[in-house]
């Protein structure tokens, strides 16, 4: 009986909102500039943009003397080139694209966090959440946004140096599509 009564009062309230006069929509209001329903012109990194990056981070890769593995992604996250040089570890390889996702959808440069006091329960809420991102978050040293017009448009991933390493080949990578850019 009380199901019953639940739903009554669920179809009385529903008819009375359907009987209700709502404001229409243009109508109504007065006329202003309609929001754009889609971005139009939109910065976005193609192939071309990542194999340049690509070629420019073995060639910083080169002059310091390292095998690494390079990811590019777009600002998803998702892998637009990768390449790995020759004698690279292949475990770095899926580092390299950790540390791009982290810092395309994080928007910002991977590592560790700011030295403070030790907070147990956040070291462990990370360590929780790089485990169920299914391994797309990562706090290594690394991976650098693509930032072009204020826009981040994907971002690199370098893994097999150290950390410091990992990301001044990053950022040559990166040098090297904003000086083409700019050279146009």
């Amino acid at each position: 009986m009380t199901r019953l009564r639940t739903l009554g009062l669920f179809a009385i309230g529903t008819l009375t909102l359907a009987s209700h006069q709502f404001p229409s929509t243009a109508q109504d209001k007065p006329a202003a500039e309609p929001s754009p329903v889609v971005t139009r012109n939109r910065v976005q990194l193609n192939l071309a943009g990542a194999e340049l990056i690509i070629a420019q981070a073995r060639v910083q890769a080169d002059a310091m003397k390292l095998k690494l593995n390079i990811a590019v992604v777009d600002d998803g996250g998702h892998l637009l080139a990768f390449a790995r040089m020759d004698g690279a570890r292949p475990a770095s390889g899926y580092t390299a694209l950790t540390k791009a996702t982290t810092a395309a959808t994080f928007r910002q440069e991977t590592g560790p966090l700011p030295k403070a006091e030790p907070d147990v329960l956040l070291s462990l809420s990370l360590q929780n959440a790089a485990q169920a991102s299914g391994g797309k978050l990562t706090t290594l040293k690394g991976g650098v946004p693509i930032v072009v017009d204020g826009q981040v448009i994907g971002a690199v991933g370098i893994g097999g140096g150290t950390g410091e390493q990992d990301a001044e080949v990053a950022k040559a990578g990166i040098q090297g599509l904003m000086d083409r850019l700019t050279a146009k």
